[in-house]
């Protein structure tokens, strides 16, 4: 799986990992690992699409209106969050 800008321990505190992304046109990642998330206790992640509106790690907004997904993304294998990743970083800037 690609590096995230950040990582930290998963805030809903139920243990797991949150990794975030950041792509130049604004859009990211948060892609979710914990006991309770689509696929988290058989080993797998899930993904949500985000859009940034500040420049620290915790300005952003979940979006469930892009090509992408517009739902959470579940039951992912690593090759499937970086296939997804790369499909946020090639959006263009200003999808609604």
């Amino acid at each position: 799986m690609r590096k995230p800008f950040f990582e930290r321990e998963h805030p809903g505190g139920l243990g797991g990992v949150q990794k975030l992304y950041r792509f130049e046109n604004g859009f990211g990642a948060s892609v979710v690992r914990f006991l309770g998330s689509y696929g988290g206790d058989e080993g797998k992640w899930e993904l949500a699409v985000i859009h940034y509106t500040g420049e620290d790690e915790y300005s952003f907004e979940v979006r469930f209106d892009t090509p992408v997904a517009q739902a959470l993304l579940g039951f992912m294998t690593e090759a499937e969050v970086d296939e997804a990743l790369a499909r946020i970083e090639a959006l263009p800037p200003d999808v609604p």
